[in-house]
């Protein structure tokens, strides 16, 4: 995970630095998109890792209303992307 985003702080700085030469429209957004489409990973496996751990967890120490109200959380974010 921290992989990652070092990975994305690194797009994030090359944006910026495109946006200060003045680079072409098209080069930021097409860097743009790619920062948005790796941060949109990040929560995946945030997500995933949510439901495979805590929410498990809840549900095996008889937390069964709070874990569905985490899963629905989970989905509400997803639907959002």
């Amino acid at each position: 995970m921290q992989r990652r985003l070092k990975i994305i702080e690194g797009q994030i700085r090359g944006l910026q630095k495109m946006v200060e030469n003045e680079e072409y429209c098209i080069d930021i957004i097409t860097q743009s998109q790619a920062a948005r489409q790796a941060l949109s990973g990040v929560e995946d496996l945030m997500l995933e890792n949510h439901l495979s751990t805590h929410v498990i967890e809840q549900i095996k120490s008889g937390e069964n209303k709070k874990a569905i109200r985490e899963i629905l959380a989970v989905h509400k974010l997803s639907k959002n992307k």
